[in-house]
């Protein structure tokens, strides 16, 4: 099961607020602005920023 759009429409950077797109593996939701990237698990995708990544 995938993150549903209506849920990426309201999902934003905990840290920057913009928005969080999906990765093309789909193992993440990466900010464009701040290029931080929040895992998924279990198809739920974890907001915080201690559990973030930067991407370039």
């Amino acid at each position: 099961m995938a993150i549903s759009k209506e849920l990426l429409e309201i999902l934003v950077c905990p840290v920057c607020k913009a928005v969080v797109d999906l990765k093309a593996d789909q193992s993440g939701l990466k900010c464009v602005q701040c290029h931080r990237v929040y895992p998924i698990r279990d198809d739920i995708p974890v907001m915080l920023v201690d559990e973030a990544k930067v991407e370039e």
